[in-house]
Parts: C-alpha cells; structure tokens; sequence
C-alpha cells in the first residue's frame, strides 16, 4: 500500500486495518506524532489528512491511502503550521510536551479552516488534553494568532 506522508510516498507493508500511528511511528520512523491513551480521546496522536485533524490511532491505513498525511515533523513547512509553532514557543506553551505535537497539528488545522477564530472557535476545536494544564498558554497563543484581541483568550 502507497501512503503519502509529509509530501512523501511511502510504499508501506501493512494490513489494511492497522493504525497509522503505528506505522507512522514503527514502520517509517517519524516518532514526533505520540501514543497517548489508543480511543482516539486525547488527541496525542493527532495529524492532518487532507487538511483534517485526525487521531492517527484509530485510523486504519486502508482509509487512508490516496490522502495526503502531514505529521508534526512537516508542520513548519505549511506558513500557517510555521506561525503556530513559532506562537508555541514565544508563549512557552508546552511543559512536559508530549501531547503539544497534537496540539500543534489541532490548532493549525483550526487556524487553516478559520483565520480569525472565536473564542467559540477554539474551545470546539482545541479538545487535546495536556496533562500538565497548559491550556492558558494554548489560548494565549491563539489569541495572538487568531488577531481577535478580545475574543479567543
């Protein structure tokens, strides 16, 4: 089977039903996308697939393929995922990290679908959980990002 990852054709020896998460990281290398909890409930495992946030640990590769796939690994590549990480860093967002390759690719993928989001915007969109609570600087940097100074704080 054929994946395209990060503007890459991958030729991948795979069952179908297998998690791209696990092939992602296993198969091809790329260990930026993490495992967190395998229901596809904290969002650790997020990548984009034509442009759609999506938990690469329930989503087998057969409904995958002939989609474009971009990890956290490619993420500055896209100017809009480049803005987000670089508002990442100036507002120190992540703590321990692990879960901040998802919530990169969540909030880019928010930020691709509506340039100037709400507050209403982002609490739909950003639903990742961060065990180290950094979810105020999440917001600040959306904030900072989205240009709507008084809305999504």
């Amino acid at each position: 089977m054929k994946l395209s990852i990060n503007n890459k054709t991958y030729d991948v020896d795979a069952e179908g039903d297998t998690p791209l998460l696990w092939v992602i990281r296993d198969n091809l290398g790329l260990t930026g996308t993490k495992y967190g909890c395998g229901l596809a409930q904290c969002g650790a495992c997020s990548v984009m697939v034509d442009g759609v946030v999506t938990r690469s640990c329930v989503t087998p590769i057969d409904s995958v393929e002939g989609q474009e796939i971009t990890t956290i690994e490619a993420i500055e590549n896209d100017p809009v995922g480049k803005r987000v990480v670089e508002k990442w860093v100036e507002h120190q967002v992540p703590q321990c990290g692990y879960c901040q390759s998802g919530q990169v690719m969540a909030a880019t993928a928010l930020l691709k679908e509506i340039e100037n989001p709400t507050q209403d915007d982002v609490d739909a969109a950003m639903v990742n959980l961060c065990r180290c609570g950094t979810y105020n600087a999440i917001h600040a940097a959306l904030k900072d990002l989205s240009g709507n100074e008084g809305d999504a704080s």
